[in-house]
C-alpha cells in the first residue's frame, strides 16, 4: 500500500548491523510452542485489535486473551455489546511468545514486516484499536517524522489514517489499567474504547488534495484584500537574530485547499507579500505565530498587521497534554496524514544544534529539490488553515468569515 511506510522505512528492510527484518533474525519463534500465532476472531464488525504479545497461556492454547488482562478486556468490551471473538479480529505487535515477557522494537519491526502489515492490508478494518505502547509502535513506528512519545499523548484520539482508510484509536493496554487500577483510569479507558467502537458506523471523512501553486510572480497576492489567510516560513534556523540567517521561502493558504508557495528573493519581488502582511483587512493565522512574527519583524523590518489565530495555542487550550501541539502531530491525528516532511526535515536541522545555520540552502541546488521544499512549505500553510477551521468549530468561535 502506497504511503504505509515513509521512504525511510521502505529503504531500510536491512539494519545497519546486517540483520534483516525477518522471523529468523527475530528468533522468538524458536522458543514458542505456537509460533507466528494467526489472527483470532470472526471480524463481523470489522474491528482489528492489536495487542502486545501472546502470554504463556495464549501460546500454550494457541489463542488470545486467556489471561487476566484478556478477561478484563473481554468484560469491558461486553459492556458495549462487542464480543471480542465474534466482532473483532485480534493480533499482536509480536506474534510469538517471548519467554522473558518483553519485546524489543526490532522484534516489533520484524513482525510488522512479516505479518502485521499484511493482515491490516488484507482485512482492511474499519477501526484499528491499539492496546498500549507496543501496538502503537507496531502501527506507527518508522512512519512518522516526529517522535512517538508515550501513550499518554496518544490515547483518546480517533485518527482517520489516510494510508489505510481506517480509524485508528490508541488506548491504554488492559494490563496498564489493571496495574494502576483507579476509578479515574478505568473511566478514561472505557470512554476511549467506547469512542473507538462508535467509529464502526461513522462515514469515512473526505479531504481534498491540497492545490499547491508554486509561483515566482507574487502579484496574485495583491488580489487578496480581505478575509483570512494562513502563512508559513521556511528559514535558515530557529531565530533570526544571528548573522547569516534569512527567510528562504514562504507560503500563503487562502482557504482549506488553495495555497501559494514561493521563494523570497528580494524586496521588489516580495512586495505583494509584504503588502498582504501589512493589510489590516486580512486576518493572519499561523501555527506558533511567534515564529513568523519574530522573523517578519527582524528580517523584513515591519510588523504583521492583524494577527487572528494561532493554531498551536488553540491546540494547547483544547488539550493541554504534553507533546500534542506540534503541527505534524495535529495534522496526523486530525486529518490522517502521517508524514509529509521526512524528506525535508534533515535540511531544517543544524548539525551543531541550537541556532546554527541549517542546510536548507542545499534544497535550492536543483529545481526538483526546490519544488520539494516549496511543496512542503505549502502543505504547512494548508494544514494549519484546516486545523484552525476545525479548532474554531470545536470552540464555537466566530472568527472565520464563512
Amino acid at each position: 500500500m502506497a504511503g504505509f511506510f515513509t521512504k525511510k522505512e521502505t529503504q531500510s528492510k536491512s539494519r545497519p548491523d546486517g540483520k534483516t527484518y525477518s522471523c529468523y533474525s527475530c528468533g522468538l519463534y524458536k522458543n514458542a510452542k505456537n509460533a507466528k500465532m494467526q489472527p483470532v476472531g470472526e471480524f463481523k464488525k470489522e474491528i482489528l485489535i492489536i495487542g502486545s504479545y501472546p502470554t504463556q497461556t495464549d501460546d500454550r492454547e494457541n489463542t488470545l486473551w486467556l489471561d487476566k488482562d484478556g478477561r478484563f478486556l473481554k468484560k469491558t468490551l461486553k459492556k458495549f455489546d462487542i464480543d471480542i471473538y465474534e466482532d473483532c479480529l485480534s493480533i499482536n505487535a509480536v506474534n510469538c511468545y517471548p519467554a522473558d515477557n518483553k519485546v524489543t522494537n526490532f522484534e516489533i519491526d520484524s513482525c510488522r514486516f512479516v505479518m502485521v502489515r499484511k493482515i491490516i492490508m488484507d482485512y482492511q478494518p474499519k477501526v484499528v484499536i491499539l492496546l498500549g505502547q507496543d501496538a502503537l509502535y507496531s502501527f506507527l513506528g518508522q512512519r512518522t517524522s516526529f517522535s512517538l512519545g508515550d501513550m499518554d499523548k496518544w490515547r483518546g484520539w480517533v485518527i482517520p489514517d489516510k494510508d489505510f482508510k481506517t480509524f485508528v484509536c490508541p488506548v491504554y493496554s488492559p494490563g496498564m489499567v489493571l496495574s494502576n487500577k483507579t476509578v479515574e483510569l478505568i473511566t478514561i479507558w472505557e470512554n476511549d474504547l467506547e469512542q473507538a467502537l462508535k467509529q464502526v458506523s461513522e462515514p469515512w471523512p473526505s479531504f481534498k488534495k491540497p492545490d499547491i501553486h508554486i509561483i515566482d510572480n507574487l502579484e496574485v497576492l495583491d488580489t487578496i484584500q480581505s478575509g483570512v489567510v494562513a502563512f508559513d516560513y521556511e528559514t535558515t534556523g530557529l531565530k533570526p537574530q544571528a548573522p547569516g540567517h534569512r527567510i528562504i521561502c514562504a507560503s500563503v493558504a487562502i482557504d482549506e485547499n488553495t495555497v501559494y508557495a514561493f521563494l523570497l528573493k528580494n524586496r521588489k519581488q516580495s512586495a505583494p507579500f509584504h503588502r498582504l502582511l501589512k493589510n489590516p483587512q486580512v486576518s493572519k493565522m499561523a501555527h506558533n505565530m511567534k515564529f513568523e512574527d519574530t522573523w517578519t519583524t527582524d528580517r523584513l523590518k515591519f510588523d504583521v498587521v492583524n494577527w487572528g489565530w494561532d493554531s498551536m495555542q488553540a491546540a494547547h487550550i483544547l488539550d493541554n497534554r504534553q507533546g500534542i501541539c506540534g503541527l505534524k502531530f495535529q495534522t496526523y491525528v486530525n486529518f490522517g496524514v502521517v508524514d509529509y516532511s521526512s524528506e525535508i526535515t534533515p535540511y531544517l536541522r543544524s548539525a551543531k544544534g541550537g541556532n546554527e545555520i541549517n542546510t536548507i540552502h542545499k534544497l535550492l541546488e536543483t529545481p526538483a529539490k526546490t519544488e520539494l521544499l516549496l511543496t512542503y512549505c505549502g502543505l504547512d500553510s494548508v494544514y494549519q488553515f484546516r486545523l484552525s477551521v476545525l479548532q474554531q468549530k470545536i470552540m464555537d468561535y466566530d472568527f472565520l468569515p464563512f
